[in-house]
Order: C-alpha cells, then sequence, then structure tokens
C-alpha cells in the first residue's frame, strides 16, 4: 500500500499499519514539529518526509491508497477555547479534506477530539461520513475517547483487552490528578466561595485507568507524588517502549500526549 499521513508526528499511524499486518511500499509523512520528525525518523528511516502541509500542491507523490491524519484539535477541544474553524491550526481540517477529494484514495481516516455536534456535522458532510466514536480504555489502560471518520467499512467497537494500570506502571500507585480545590473547614469543596483560598489536592481515579493523556502532567500523577514517566506514558499509547527515546523529556511528554493510541487505530485499520 501506498500511505500519505498528514499531521504524522511520531508515525504512530506506519506502526498501527504494521500491527494490522498490512503491507507498506511507501509512507509519505507530513509532520513541521522537527522532534516528532527525528523520532519517526529513528523509527522508520525509509518514511519519506514531505514538510508543511500548507505546500501541498507542490508534492509530486504517485497514486494513494490509504490517507490518514489527526488534524490540529486545539479548536474543537472542550479543553480549549472553541474557536473551532476559526482556530488556524483546526481550520487545517480544510486542507485534509482538500488533500483527500485531490488525490482520492481508496481509503482515508481522520482522527479529532469530542467536539460539539454542530462541529461533527461539518466534518461529517465535508466527508461524505458520520465518525465512529473510540474510546482508548478498551485496548489500553488510559481513557481517551476520540472520533474517527473513515470510508473503511464495518468498524465495530474493539473487544475489551482489560489492560488497566497496574499493567502498565513502573512501580505501583494510584493515578489521579493534581487540581486547585476550594475546600471548607469539613473538607468539602466550595469552589465558587472566593473567601477560601485554593488548595491544590491529589483527586485519584476509581476505574484502574489514567486519565486522557495531554501535554499537562499534573493531570495524571501517581499518589500525588510523582509524574508518569515517558516509558508510562508510552505504555498508555500502546507504543513500544523507549519509542521515543531519541528525544528531550520534555519532548517526550509532549509529542506521547499527542499521538494517537495504536492499538486503536490498528483494530480500524484490520478492516481494510
Amino acid at each position: 500500500m501506498i500511505i500519505l499521513s498528514l499531521f504524522d508526528g511520531i508515525s504512530c499511524g506506519r506502526l498501527a499499519l504494521n500491527r494490522a499486518n498490512l503491507q507498506v511500499t511507501s509512507y509519505y509523512a507530513s509532520e513541521i514539529d522537527k522532534h516528532a520528525i527525528q523520532v519517526a525518523k529513528q523509527n522508520y528511516p525509509e518514511t519519506i518526509q514531505l514538510g508543511d502541509i500548507n505546500n501541498w500542491k507542490s508534492w509530486e507523490i504517485e497514486k494513494l491508497d490509504l490517507i490518514i491524519g489527526g488534524s490540529p484539535c486545539q479548536g474543537f477541544s472542550f479543553a480549549g477555547k472553541q474557536l473551532a474553524f476559526n482556530d488556524p491550526r483546526s481550520k487545517l481540517f480544510f486542507t485534509f479534506s482538500d488533500i483527500v477529494k485531490h488525490y482520492k484514495p481508496k481509503y482515508f481516516l481522520l482522527e479529532n477530539v469530542r467536539m460539539k455536534k454542530e462541529y461533527i456535522n461539518i466534518i461529517s458532510d465535508n466527508l461524505g461520513v458520520d465518525p465512529i466514536c473510540i474510546n482508548s480504555a478498551l485496548v489500553s489502560a488510559q481513557n481517551r475517547v476520540r472520533y474517527f471518520w473513515t470510508n473503511i467499512q464495518n468498524i465495530n467497537q474493539p473487544k475489551d483487552k482489560h489492560i488497566y494500570l497496574k499493567d502498565v506502571l513502573e512501580t505501583p500507585g494510584i493515578v489521579g490528578r493534581m487540581t486547585g480545590r476550594r475546600l471548607n473547614a469539613q473538607g468539602k469543596r466550595e469552589d465558587y466561595n472566593h473567601s477560601i483560598p485554593v488548595k491544590q489536592r491529589f483527586e485519584p481515579r476509581t476505574d484502574n485507568k489514567s486519565g486522557c493523556l495531554t501535554t499537562v502532567k499534573k493531570d495524571n500523577m501517581v499518589d500525588g507524588k510523582r509524574y508518569l514517566t515517558p516509558i508510562e506514558y508510552e505504555r498508555l499509547q500502546t507504543l513500544p517502549d523507549n519509542y521515543t527515546e531519541s528525544a528531550s523529556k520534555t519532548q517526550r511528554y509532549k509529542m506521547l500526549g499527542n499521538a494517537w493510541t495504536v492499538d486503536v487505530v490498528a483494530h480500524i485499520f484490520k478492516n481494510i
């Protein structure tokens, strides 16, 4: 298969293709983050790097079998400012769509975050398919809900692999988040009582899963004392240990927080 990966990141899509036992003859990647490109090159040196997606009209690519990508999500995310298509990063979805319409591959796959129904409808109308919503918790120890728009047929929910934090943590502990709360004298929350000072508080999870990995490390801490390690991040994204070891620790957290859960994407690819 001849693949074009847009917003390629650390080439999680390439690894997912391997896990789905699909033969890749050429893999083109569009990415601008030099640290992500470094990791991708270390793991897949044969990848053909194309650079900035905005220069796509100058690319010379043979006929494509599959176009994949997770366009930037900052404008759609409920955790962000909800600028949607007014955010120049999220507007890149239309560039993804233009490229799909130009090359007319046999298959395409777009990934993005949970978002308002009106944004989902715009993307669905543009691509001509409705998304499937999959939580990475079915194949990993991470709660990570994502939408996938694809013309690959017969996509069902993955079977639950029953993977929990005990299976991925390097040292045992309880995972939760550090968050600022206003607590009264009885220890109960009064978040709107501004006479009470905000104090950081560890709130453990009770489902034996992590929260969604992001670039904010305090969203997932162990026992309120330590951050998850880069290897634990990799395991939560179902990547091999030390897949990102060629980058600095700071960059590893960033790129892994932005990455795909590989086994979710491999599950979709198995229907090709």
